[in-house]
């Protein structure tokens, strides 16, 4: 058995100021793009052919393009609001919500070390102890956790997902950023008071923080269990709970096709 590793404490988030310089320059790399398509300059400015450092593509980026990029430059609190707005075409254009439903928060995996060290210090055992066999290589990586396939020593296979270190932080210093932004839209715009842009942030930083906890997810998903435990034509997938906490989520692994 293993001694328990201790965890490295992870970055500490950029102050306020550093972060809304890192959001200004995403917008201007990316409003130039914007500013680029209303001159009918697009096909004279190769955004597209990979200058903006993203995947090439034949045609020139489209406004909608442009601020998906800009989202998924600017990381999880980004990402996850634009996948909220995507679901609002009362607050957006229909072609602005398409687009932002092409969201993506696949990233590099964290390296196998520091997932050992967050899965340790969460549920107070060695990783030898805890599983019988657990994959280094995740099965998906996205910006809030990524998953590994184990197995449990009595020979159940599970799937383990597990939060990225300094997530959690990062995101609160985010939603109290929009949250700021938000109320000075409120202040200053009619759109920011006719919207109730605030109470929408608000509802907003409450879905994050709510995907960020894991054992609320477990709590969820062990009720829909239950709820459809009578039901022959679902199987919803146990959780473990002696071995799932806030960053980690241990549950049994199916194998299936993606809807």
């Amino acid at each position: 058995m293993s001694a328990l590793l201790s965890v490295t404490p992870p970055a500490r988030p950029p102050s306020r100021q550093k972060r809304l310089r890192q959001v200004a320059r995403a917008l201007a790399r990316h409003g130039l793009g914007w500013l680029v398509l209303d001159l009918g300059l697009g096909r004279l400015v190769p955004f597209h052919r990979g200058v903006l450092r993203h995947a090439a593509q034949e045609d020139p980026y489209t406004k909608p393009e442009h601020l998906r990029l800009a989202l998924e430059d600017l990381g999880v609190t980004a990402v996850k609001l634009g996948q909220v707005l995507s679901t609002r075409p009362d607050l957006i254009p229909a072609d602005l919500a398409a687009e932002l439903a092409r969201l993506q928060d696949r990233v590099p995996p964290v390296p196998f070390e520091a997932v050992r060290a967050v899965v340790e210090a969460e549920l107070g055992q060695s990783l030898d102890a805890l599983f019988a066999d657990f994959d280094p290589e995740p099965l998906a990586a996205a910006s809030i956790g990524q998953v590994h396939a184990a197995t449990l020593p009595d020979g159940t296979a599970v799937v383990v997902k597990v939060q990225r270190p300094g997530v959690e932080a990062q995101a609160e210093a985010d939603l109290a950023l929009l949250d700021a932004l938000a109320r000075a839209a409120a202040a200053r715009t009619s759109w920011g008071r006719d919207y109730d842009i605030v109470g929408w942030v608000r509802e907003f930083a409450f879905t994050l923080r709510d995907e960020l906890d894991y054992a609320a997810e477990a709590r969820h998903a062990e009720q829909v269990r239950r709820d459809f435990a009578d039901e022959p034509a679902l199987h919803v997938p146990a959780v473990f709970a002696e071995r799932s906490a806030r960053r980690v989520l241990t549950m049994e692994r199916l194998d299936g096709i993606k809807v």
